[in-house]
């Protein structure tokens, strides 16, 4: 696949690349690189950077290395702030990774370009001290889970599809996925971080992290190249930790998602180019259409699924639905108008939404006759009232987990967040920290979830 790169001057700032000031920070007294190329193509290659801290406690840390060939340019990174002068570069924390706990890692990455030949880099630093893998001449403990994959759900059920009105893995049988959505990440893009990841990964037993990003309201159409970057790192993040990334792009006003037709063919384009040949990767093209007919969602929906095609046959791909992702119930309608005229498509997927404190038998009762003709996922529910506050409604929560176990629908929970409303799974500051998981952090919703989401998975094999 033939790709191209350009790195403009004008662009500096957006990519990330720019005039970096040394932070203030800690030395460190030992630290591990781990680099992996993870795709190369003609004149252009992705690499990952895993620092792990073997040291005493770090806040605020630059990461410093040398490219070996004069040829080397980085392009565009993420998880950091890139710069480059002649040969060295260097990488300077952003506030999500700024500490680095004993033993904590940060996962980095950039894309480049080279002329000739493309060898790995030399003398990674972190604050001044050579990265050896060692603390004081002693060998670093070994990895106590150095391949995750093999029994995680990518690792078990492979590249999804769909199969009658089911998601289905490998084996071709019927499965159910459970995870947390994430809020907008232009506002609380600290709460994704490595030990976030890691307790929603291992603590919550997390099958899939849906990433939401915002196309409006200081989200993609701000800095489309920045925010490609952030939804991308996300998703390897997810990768390496073998769940499902569901990439939300998050439409919500205005509620019409032809508004952003063209912005959603660039996105969805670089996105499926980039991520074809992952497994994990789910594409959510239109997050919540509101005050807008079924057929201009379904046109919609029938301009942007070949750009994802063209570069991504595979992926299983999620369609929203009228009124918010009801099927139209809020909007007073119901699934019949999705059924009698769906969207001409395969391997595609309906979406739908609630918040439990508002939605109650009436959308169960619609959700119990469209999942006997179409494929449902619920992309986002919330345990509260439509406005993400108010109290939770434990019944009502209880009545959808219920059926949708029951169902076999997949779902995203709003939200894996420490936003200051009852939705949230975290209370207020608990991104500042690294606890994602005990019960101190944890509001009502998040315990509710985490005790749902974290119970054993019956994924069928056979």
């Amino acid at each position: 696949m033939k790709r191209t790169l350009a790195l403009l001057a004008t662009c500096a700032t957006a990519l990330g690349l720019t005039t970096l000031a040394t932070p203030r920070a800690e030395a460190a007294t030992g630290c591990k690189v781990e680099y992996t190329v993870t795709s190369q193509w003609t004149g252009g290659f992705q690499a990952g950077v895993k620092v792990t801290n073997l040291g005493d406690p770090v806040t605020g840390w630059t990461l410093k290395f040398t490219l070996p060939d004069a040829g080397q340019k980085v392009v565009q990174g993420w998880n950091a702030t890139w710069s480059q002068s002649g040969s060295a570069v260097t990488a300077a924390n952003v506030d999500w990774n700024r500490t680095l706990a004993t033993g904590a890692a940060t996962d980095l990455g950039f894309t480049g370009t080279f002329t000739g030949a493309n060898p790995k880099p030399t003398a990674f630093t972190l604050n001044g001290v050579a990265c050896t893998g060692s603390v004081g001449g002693e060998e670093p403990p070994p990895d106590p889970d150095p391949d995750p994959n093999p029994g995680t759900p990518v690792g078990i059920n492979g590249q999804l599809h769909v199969c009658g009105v089911n998601l289905c893995n490998q084996y071709n049988r019927p499965i159910q996925l459970r995870g947390m959505s994430t809020h907008g990440i232009q506002w609380f893009g600290k709460c994704y971080n490595t030990a976030s990841l890691d307790a929603l990964a291992k603590d919550w037993k997390s099958d899939l992290f849906r990433i939401a990003m915002y196309v409006q309201e200081q989200g993609y159409e701000t800095d489309p190249a920045g925010f490609t970057s952030r939804v991308n790192s996300l998703v390897d993040m997810a990768e390496a930790r073998g769940m499902y990334a569901l990439i939300d792009f998050h439409t919500l006003t205005p509620g019409d998602p032809n508004y952003n037709l063209d912005r959603a063919k660039t996105f969805f384009a670089s996105v499926a180019a980039r991520n074809a040949a992952k497994k994990n990767v789910i594409y959510e093209i239109a997050n919540e259409p509101n005050g807008v007919s079924w057929t201009a969602i379904k046109n919609y929906a029938e301009q942007v699924i070949p750009v994802i095609r063209a570069a991504d046959p595979d992926a299983v791909i999620i369609v929203g639905t009228r009124g918010w992702s009801s099927l139209g119930v809020s909007d007073g309608s119901d699934e019949t108008e999705v059924v009698n005229n769906p969207v001409n498509a395969t391997n595609i997927m309906y979406a739908f939404h609630f918040y439990a404190a508002s939605h109650k038998d009436n959308y169960r009762a619609t959700v119990s006759r469209a999942a006997a003709k179409l494929p449902l996922f619920v992309t986002e529910f919330g345990t509260v009232s439509a406005t993400g506050g108010g109290a939770m409604d434990r019944t009502s929560s209880v009545a959808w987990l219920d059926l949708l176990d029951q169902l076999k629908i997949s779902y995203a929970n709003w939200t894996y967040s420490d936003a200051n409303e009852s939705s949230a799974a975290f209370k207020p500051g608990t991104c500042n920290g690294t606890d994602y998981s005990s019960s101190g952090v944890l509001t009502e919703s998040g315990a509710l979830l985490k005790s749902r989401i974290s119970t054993p998975d019956t994924f069928p094999t056979s």
